[in-house]
């Protein structure tokens, strides 16, 4: 039989390799962003267009690469990083496989400029498709700039698998908040289709925090700090109150590098046990330095999980620290209700002197002695003298009420009252056409048997084609509020709010202003309370950061989606006998009862036969 196993060309591995490094342009731009940390930068630019498909390119202050350097940079599994198997375990920078910048040459168009400080000129390399084109000297300044474009060119397949714009710029924005708030002593710039979308200079790590998610972030954040022979943890916790949602703001980073874990996120759920509602998700930005011996950052390609030596003991340090900031700020909730906050002695006071209190205490004061004052109470408590019953009654003559207007307003009960009691009867016992079961369902009777209705998930079917029709005939009612209502969102959440400025404004919102960090609502759909505004906002930005497509009847399909999930009647909450009615009828009008927007069953039938089986 003839030999059949052969090695792979360079170009096929290299865009084998590609795939696990390079799934999206946020892979292309945390690959990128990496390497000028990696090079000492103080200042790193970001610069993309089309959500980085058409062009990523960073530029940094760095310490650049020599000609043989930056020829070698595209070579696979070609580092400065590490010599040694044993390196792989004290890592103390970003990159070190040696695959990225080969990665992305394979399956893109590729300039580099370089230049150290010790040279005049620089070196300018042109790659595509893993293919040098060009290699010359070139005037450059000091540090490194690297341009992306037409990333999976060559590879087709992968290019139409990225989703939209919307959806790959919330990927690439997410990458960009991970590397900054892992370095606040470096100086960001971030530039999206030629407009700066951030501005982060050097700061504090707070600072830093408030400059990426608004001015409003400030007051929300409760400071975490805790050093043990274990771990280092410094950082921030959201206040309980703010919880969200979604998972939006939760930040874990292990030796300034961005790591997800499960196993840690529910070590701060359990500190904040008893403070925030169920489904709720805390705030998070904590940074945990630990020996790089005791961790492995190479169990996953993409470096973002993070394998712990003893796992058991950072969650208890972590839960325990959580729970010790919420507790010292007054967070938690105090029980004694006759509790004097000031009274309370503040951890920083812990070693200071204590005055001694002083007590004024009155000598000549004896309890058994009668004083004039109680003898006075005493006597303005006394009883009326029964001498005088009949004053009792003064003023009673007036209100006296003749025999004639006692029989004109009576009424005797007889034949006709007790037949009008039974007609009650027969009433109330026709207006019980439906019964609401566990506050979740309502009961109601048909001729094959009972019909059970998802209140939640009808409301959801009969929102939904309202607002779809509100925003297909553009006709959505309005009601304006007495005072405007004033928002505060990150500059990305705004950025989607004013995509789908006009087709809220078609559902009924009435926007009087929209800065980078503020909104202001002058009128709200119908029907809508003021308090569940910023809920639909912000049920609708995560709903759109995730899944919005291309077309425009899809983002408006979308938007009624979300708005009907957001002001749908919940689970729990009793409903009178006309809201039962009013939730029927109105769903077997809609074009689709018998599901929801996301295709669940609304209702579902029980059958007499079925009922009959069970008693058999």
């Amino acid at each position: 039989m003839a030999d059949i196993i052969q090695l792979l060309p360079d170009h096929v591995a290299n865009q084998i390799a590609a795939g696990e490094v390079v799934q999206r342009p946020a892979s292309v731009v945390k690959e990128l962003l990496e390497n000028a940390i990696d090079a000492e930068a103080t200042l790193v630019k970001l610069i993309i267009k089309d959500a980085g498909k058409t062009l990523i390119q960073v530029i940094d202050n760095g310490d650049g690469m020599s000609t043989t350097d930056a020829r070698l940079s595209f070579e696979r599994h070609a580092t400065s990083k590490i010599k040694t198997a044993e390196d792989l375990f004290q890592l103390h920078t970003k990159g070190f496989r040696g695959e990225a910048l080969a990665s992305i040459a394979a399956i893109a168009h590729v300039n580099l400029k370089t230049k150290q400080e010790r040279d005049e000129v620089g070196t300018e390399i042109t790659i595509e498709g893993s293919t040098i084109v060009s290699q010359e000297i070139v005037v450059t300044p000091k540090g490194t700039s690297v341009s992306v474009k037409n990333l999976f060119f060559n590879i087709p397949a992968r290019r139409n698998f990225l989703k939209s714009n919307t959806v790959e710029l919330r990927h690439v924005i997410d990458e960009f908040h991970r590397v900054a708030l892992a370095h606040p002593k470096i100086h960001f710039t971030f530039y999206n289709n030629g407009s700066e979308m951030f501005n982060l200079p050097v700061s504090n790590y707070r600072q830093r925090i408030v400059n990426i998610f608004g001015a409003k972030t400030n007051e929300k954040l409760v400071p975490v700090e805790e050093a043990t022979e274990v771990v280092k943890i410094v950082g921030f916790v959201g206040k309980p109150e703010f919880a969200k949602k979604t998972r939006g703001e939760q930040y874990f980073f292990v030796n300034e590098r961005f790591i997800k874990s499960a196993y840690l996120n529910h070590a701060i759920l359990s500190a904040f046990e008893g403070l925030i509602r169920p489904g709720a998700h805390p705030s998070y930005f904590l940074n945990l330095t630990v020996d790089p011996q005791s961790i492995d950052i190479n169990i996953h390609p993409t470096k973002t999980e993070i394998k712990f030596n003893d796992e058991h003991t950072l969650y208890a340090i972590l839960r325990s620290s959580v729970k010790h900031s919420l507790g010292q700020f007054n967070i938690a909730p105090v029980l004694d209700f006759e509790h004097d906050s000031s009274l309370d002695t503040p951890y920083t006071d812990i070693k200071s002197v204590v005055n001694t209190p002083k007590i004024e205490v009155d000598r000549n004061f004896n309890p058994f002695q009668e004083s004039h004052s109680m003898k006075g109470q005493a006597s303005s408590f006394k009883r009326p003298s029964s001498g005088h019953w009949d004053s009792l009654y003064i003023g009673l003559e007036s209100k006296k009420i003749t025999p004639q207007a006692d029989f004109k307003d009576m009424h005797i009960e007889g034949e006709e009252a007790a037949s009008s009691l039974f007609e009650a009867e027969a009433s109330v016992e026709q207006d019980h056409k439906t019964y609401q079961f566990h506050n979740k369902y309502i009961i109601s009777a048909i001729k094959s048997g009972l019909l059970v209705i998802d209140q939640f998930r009808a409301h959801q079917r009969i929102l939904y084609e309202e607002f779809l029709k509100n925003l297909t005939v553009k006709e959505g009612v309005s009601q304006q509020l007495l005072f405007p209502l004033q928002i505060h969102l990150s500059t990305p959440e705004v950025e989607i709010i004013k995509q789908l400025k006009e087709d809220l404004e078609h559902t009924g919102f009435v926007f009087s202003s929209i800065s980078d960090e503020l909104i202001e609502i002058m009128g709200v759909p119908l029907n809508v309370p003021e308090s569940e505004v910023s809920i639909i906002l912000e049920q609708l930005i995560n709903d759109v950061q995730h899944e919005v497509p291309e077309a425009s009847f899809s983002a408006i399909d979308l938007l009624a989606k979300s708005m009907a999930k957001s002001l749908a009647i919940k689970a729990g909450q009793p409903l009178k006998k006309d809201e039962q009615e009013y939730i029927v009828n109105k769903l077997f009008a809609c074009k689709e009862p018998n599901v929801t927007p996301s295709n669940r069953l609304t209702f579902v039938t029980v059958g007499i036969d079925e009922l009959d089986k069970k008693f058999i």
